[in-house]
């Protein structure tokens, strides 16, 4: 299992996220607070996530920035639904709680990995993968379920300010 530590801790620097197999650091992720993206660290290799043409993108951070390795696109906002491609492996995206925003990956029919978050007062998410599935892609997943998350907590919010302003005339 993957999950995302602290900010700040295990030894990587403030507002990076270190990345955790069995209790390791195996990643690094620095995500921006404004926009959907990141800047990862895995192994020797730095990845660029972004948000571009309406997808979200993973790429090598010395490809050039209109190319991607990694790809995410919303399919049904209804359903929230999503595909990506992982270096040409299609995997579809779907819920598996409404309540706890998880999610479940399935490619060619399997399952190939779920998400879930850390307990407690402040939940991370964690990623579950099939043994064998890279790690880069990996870490994508879970940038993807940190926007997820985002946009989610984004939209309760909205909704409820909206419901606190309207009912307070």
């Amino acid at each position: 299992m993957l999950e995302v530590g602290k900010a700040g801790t295990l030894g990587v620097g403030k507002g990076v996220l270190p990345l955790l197999s069995d209790g390791a650091v195996v990643a690094t992720l620095q995500a921006s607070n404004w926009k959907e993206q990141a800047t990862a660290a895995i192994g020797e290799r730095e990845w660029a996530f972004s948000k571009r043409k309406g997808e979200l993108r993973g790429r090598w951070a010395a490809d050039p920035e209109e190319s991607a390795r990694l790809r995410a696109r919303q399919t049904s906002f209804w359903k929230g639904t999503w595909t990506a491609d992982l270096d040409g492996t299609p995997v579809e995206v779907s819920t598996l709680s409404y309540w706890r925003s998880t999610h479940r990956f399935v490619s060619g029919g399997q399952q190939v990995a779920h998400s879930g978050s850390t307990g407690g007062w402040s939940p991370r998410p964690t990623l579950t993968a099939v043994p064998g599935m890279p790690l880069e892609h990996q870490v994508f997943l879970l940038w993807l379920e940190l926007v997820l998350t985002r946009r989610n907590n984004a939209a309760l919010t909205a909704a409820t300010g909206a419901a606190v302003v309207g009912g307070s005339s």
